[in-house]
């Protein structure tokens, strides 16, 4: 896999040209897409189009770190004129008037977006199973999944067919499709990076940020992408560090808080021991590790759930098929054409949330679920400001599990929901996190390694785990 540094060097030294670059990732695509399924729309004609302005800010010495870089976009954000299906019926007609902030901010670098990629549906979901568009194949095995929601992005950068991708992490969706598909994949902050053209899906958890081959290619992209948004006022106007900045710095006296309730049962061996093999790394880079206590972890998947669902539940009523999106041809009065259209526009996962969301609010129920997830959401926050008091950063598996097979545990959805036990409490405490490859199991598969770091602190975060990649070659076990 080719990192931004190496591509920028080559296109500023003319050893290529933006368009031999894009030959290059297009020809990829076009051979393994079919089998991988990781892109919805190839916007093929859109990048050419875009490589003429690219190429002569290059030739004119303006080249900015992302210019004339492709990229792929996950389809849950908006694109102008080009489809934002988000993997639904109901909106696999819609085509943007408009860019997300962060499209923008990548068009102003001059980067090149070669597809919009594929999903669980309305970003619902831990495998990329729940698509209107079919399953995503894991590149590594294409008998895998290759994790969820953002399966599709991580799998078009594990297979080279973008340098590098945009996904969205509402409970681990980033950090575990990169674990599962052996890329490297960032969760920022809340509020780092501006949601405006996000399509909503739980909007006090939901957040923008890079899958790339590195710590540092993420770094690179997240200086391009973040910043305050006049249209987000859920974004923060903290100052934006250079995130690759700190990269090389030392690690001596670094404290790394090691949650044991991370380590306890439904992990496998093979996961638990590549990140006790990681721990060890660490502490040859000069690094303190400590043991940290993280009670309320037993809550988190159920908290997580009841809030997330909760607010989709109000996000995605939106979808009545009489402003945009699908619209069904049944029923002779409003209310019965919505009913309708809903029930033949939504999967079955979206249908559950939703119903799971309604119940949780609903009279009666508000302060036995709802209201107690928001206490626990509370509570796992002091936790975490807690260990943060005593550590720079948090070391755990990125899943309990690496990736299980196409179909195996998409009937199931409490073990699904389980699979995200170790991600989803970054998002309740707003926290950010990053996933980076730290071996294999015995079959092949991945295993992701989760590094989490103190609000605002992507510089330090983005620097302990380039270290990291570094002593171990690059990622490459």
């Amino acid at each position: 896999m080719a990192t931004i540094k190496e591509l920028r060097r080559r296109l500023d030294n003319k050893e290529l040209s933006v368009k031999q670059l894009l030959d290059e990732y297009f020809a990829k695509i076009r051979q393994n897409n079919a089998a991988i399924n990781a892109f919805i729309t190839v916007t093929e004609a859109e990048a050419y189009a875009q490589a003429g302005d690219a190429q002569k800010l290059i030739d004119d010495g303006k080249a900015l770190p992302l210019t004339g870089i492709p990229l792929a976009i996950k389809d849950n954000i908006s694109t102008k004129d080009i489809p934002t299906t988000c993997a639904s019926k109901m909106l696999s007609n819609y085509v943007p008037t408009f860019d997300a902030t962060v499209i923008s901010k990548l068009k102003k670098q001059g980067a090149i977006i070669v597809g919009k990629t594929n999903m669980d549906e309305f970003a619902m979901g831990s495998t990329s199973e729940t698509s209107y568009f079919g399953s995503v194949k894991n590149p590594i095995n294409t008998e895998y999944v290759p994790g969820g929601s953002s399966g599709g992005s991580a799998a078009c950068v594990a297979d080279g067919m973008a340098v590098a991708a945009l996904g969205s992490d509402t409970g681990g969706s980033i950090r575990q499709p990169a674990a599962f598909c052996g890329v490297t994949g960032l969760k920022p902050t809340y509020g780092r990076v501006s949601r405006y053209g996000l399509v909503a899906f739980a909007s006090s958890l939901d957040q923008i940020g890079p899958i790339a081959s590195s710590a540092e290619d993420c770094g690179i992209i997240l200086n391009a992408i973040a910043g305050g948004d006049e249209f987000d006022m859920t974004s923060s106007s903290k100052p934006v560090d250079d995130f690759t900045s700190a990269i090389g710095d030392s690690l001596k006296g670094k404290v790394i808080g090691l949650p044991k309730e991370f380590f306890e049962a439904g992990l496998t061996e093979e996961v638990k021991n590549s990140v006790f093999e990681a721990v060890e790394v660490f502490k040859k880079l000069g690094c303190e590790v400590k043991e940290v206590s993280l009670k309320s972890l037993k809550y988190a998947v159920s908290a997580y759930y009841l809030i997330s669902s909760a607010e989709a539940s109000s996000n995605l009523s939106r979808y009545d098929g009489i402003k945009y999106g699908y619209r069904s041809e049944k029923g002779d009065t409003y209310h019965k054409n919505v009913r309708f259209t809903r029930d033949e526009g939504f999967g079955r996962e979206v249908k559950r949330r939703i119903l799971l969301g309604i119940y949780g609010l609903s009279s009666g129920y508000y302060d036995a679920y709802y209201n107690k997830a928001v206490l626990v959401r509370s509570k796992i926050m002091d936790e975490y400001n807690a260990i943060f008091e005593q550590c720079d950063l948090i070391i755990s598996p990125t899943a309990p599990t690496t990736a299980f097979k196409i179909g195996n545990n998409i009937d199931d959805p409490v073990k699904l929901y389980m699979a995200d036990i170790y991600t989803v409490t970054t998002n309740i405490a707003g926290l950010p996190a990053i996933s980076t490859p730290c071996g294999k199991a015995a079959n092949g598969l991945p295993i992701g390694l989760q590094i989490t770091g103190k609000a605002f602190d992507e510089r330090q975060l983005v620097a302990v785990c380039a270290a990291y990649e570094k002593s171990v070659k690059g990622g490459a076990l």
